[in-house]
């Protein structure tokens, strides 16, 4: 290969990797400007939403710890219509004890280890017909809107709806770290990608959707492993639906408190990411061919490697450039402050803990737990399909 294509190839390489810097960026002055010349043409509804029936879903595998405290929140909710079913897979239940006839406990009789079988499982033991389906983790603690606030936006037309799943722990720096990885994907994958007309990302949980659309979805699903959210999405835009997101349907998740925990956890995510990125070039030609801006733009998003990977790549497209162009240099330091300052941005926009901003120190140390977990992923799959919690079970199994 000759020097001109090695550089051209270089170029293409920076670009592809480049632009994932500035994206943020240009989402937030995108929707900052279609605020001031744009009239929104969807407001939030006041009064009554139909009265849906919900099939809230809750899955837990090997521990079942926290399963009281999340039911006791289900409960809890501002709203009568709905049963709960909980799926204790390979659990020991013996020592669970629901007394309020909405819960219905079911332990399927082989061990199942994935979502999407769980999520089967209970569909096919409803106990009524339910308009539509929440999913919520065995850790999560759901606020007592979140049916209220999600119904909004199925009033207004959406079939699937992702909530805010905002941190319930923020008692160690990895947990600190994690809360605020969540806040960045949910101003800019949630909040900003809906408003600027594409689709907000799923979370894994504190999501909803219309039953008919959910089941037609996962009826043929087929995986392994964590990931079932993110081919779960594509189809959803895929079939020319957009995904709607709402902050006010407050779902609170337990973050990783430890490194242990970091690195199994962020190796079955990259691993994830490995196998479904490339969904996103369907959706971005789709997007083309269709001229679906909702499919484009969501199909780029689904491109972008994990919040470390393409920060250490950009580093070292850096450091190249150091040694070979200045002009080269200027343009990788002005993108790497430019998504300096749009984590910022993210993190300014919500009540953020004052904690999270002294833990912002460690990100080095985060970073690096994260690329152990990289080198080690094959391992580190292999060993376990759920995460381990010192007071929970992490259920995106």
């Amino acid at each position: 290969m000759d020097s001109n294509k090695l550089v051209l190839l270089w170029i293409v390489a920076q670009i592809a990797i480049g632009y994932h810097l500035l994206m943020p960026m240009l989402l937030y002055l995108f929707c900052q400007l279609k605020q001031i010349f744009v009239k929104r043409t969807i407001q939030p509804l006041q009064g009554e939403t139909p009265p849906y029936d919900y099939a809230l879903i809750v899955t837990a595998y090997e521990e079942t710890s926290m399963l009281g405290e999340v039911v006791a929140s289900l409960l809890k909710l501002d709203y009568d219509n709905y049963l709960i079913y909980v799926i204790a897979d390979n659990c020991d239940i013996s020592d669970l004890r629901f007394d309020d006839e909405r819960v219905i406990l079911l332990k399927p009789e082989q061990v199942l280890a994935n979502n999407i079988k769980s999520h089967r499982y209970a569909i096919q033991h409803f106990r009524r017909k339910h308009d539509k389906i929440a999913i919520i983790d065995s850790d999560n603690i759901v606020d007592s809107r979140f049916i209220v606030e999600v119904n909004r936006l199925f009033a207004q037309g959406y079939e699937a709806v992702q909530g805010f799943r905002a941190a319930k722990n923020l008692d160690t720096d990895y947990a600190r770290l994690d809360a605020a990885r969540d806040l960045f994907y949910h101003f800019y994958d949630g909040k900003l990608l809906f408003e600027v007309g594409s689709s907000a990302t799923l979370a894994g949980s504190g999501m909803a959707f219309d039953t008919s659309l959910y089941v037609s979805c996962i009826s043929d699903m087929d995986i392994q492993g964590a990931g079932f959210d993110k081919l779960l999405q594509a189809r959803i835009v895929a079939s020319g639906r957009r995904i709607g997101f709402t902050e006010h349907a407050l779902v609170f998740d337990q973050k990783t408190a430890n490194h242990h925990q970091l690195v199994g956890q962020r190796a079955r995510w990259i691993n994830t990411w490995i196998k479904y990125h490339v969904l996103g070039f369907g959706l971005v030609w789709q997007g083309i061919k269709t001229m679906n801006a909702n499919q484009g733009i969501f199909g780029l998003v689904l491109l972008r490697p994990p919040l470390f990977l393409f920060l250490l790549l950009s580093i070292f497209c850096l450091m190249i450039n150091v040694f070979f162009s200045l002009w080269g240099t200027l343009y990788w330091s002005i993108g790497l402050l430019i998504f300096i300052l749009s984590f910022f941005v993210a993190l300014f926009d919500h009540r953020t803990d004052p904690s999270i901003y002294r833990s912002l120190v460690k990100i080095p140390l985060f970073i690096f737990y994260q690329v152990v977990s990289l080198f080690n992923i094959r391992r580190l799959v292999r060993q376990s399909i759920a995460t381990k919690h010192t007071t929970h079970t992490d259920a995106n199994y």
